[in-house]
């Protein structure tokens, strides 16, 4: 389906009718992410930079909308990009943003996720919120191949980013 201001497509129709099962799994890995142990606003920078990382337009702008809906400056969400220097995020944003970019990327020199950055996260977060920050992330890894391969178009809605 053409989207009346982009013009755009997704590749693919809406995954649902095919494998409804999704719905089944997808729901309660919504729910977990809102279970009040992280902020909000934590879990969209998490995912803002996971997209990112992926180079997917989709999470980049699903991501950037949801911040803008929770209040967040423009300085906070460009500086995503460049977390590592930037100025605008706390110890536990950081942390956030160190385990994703961990999980998401090679690294040659030995382990994604050291014990030093674990220890670093646990001092931060209490078990609930780190298990709840791993369920962020893999809340965008499910969706991942969806985003890369189906390419919903961005900015639509769950179920009306799709060509059917």
């Amino acid at each position: 389906m053409s989207t009346p201001t982009t013009g755009l497509r997704s590749r693919m129709p809406n995954p649902v009718p095919f494998v409804p099962e999704m719905v089944g799994i997808a729901g309660p890995l919504h729910k977990v992410l809102e279970n009040g142990a992280v902020p909000p606003v934590t879990i969209s920078l998490l995912q803002l930079r996971a997209g990112q990382l992926l180079g997917s337009t989709y999470f980049t702008i699903r991501e950037t909308g949801n911040l803008r809906r929770l209040g967040e400056s423009e300085e906070r969400i460009t500086a995503v990009a460049t977390w590592q220097d930037a100025t605008y995020f706390t110890d536990a944003e950081r942390v956030a943003l160190e385990l994703v970019e961990a999980v998401l990327t090679p690294n040659p020199a030995g382990e994604r996720v050291p014990d030093a950055l674990h220890a670093k996260a646990a001092a931060l977060y209490d078990d609930k919120a780190l298990w709840t920050l791993i369920m962020a992330i893999a809340h965008i890894g499910f969706f991942t191949p969806a985003a890369l391969i189906a390419k919903p178009v961005p900015g639509m809605p769950p179920g009306r980013n799709y060509t059917d």
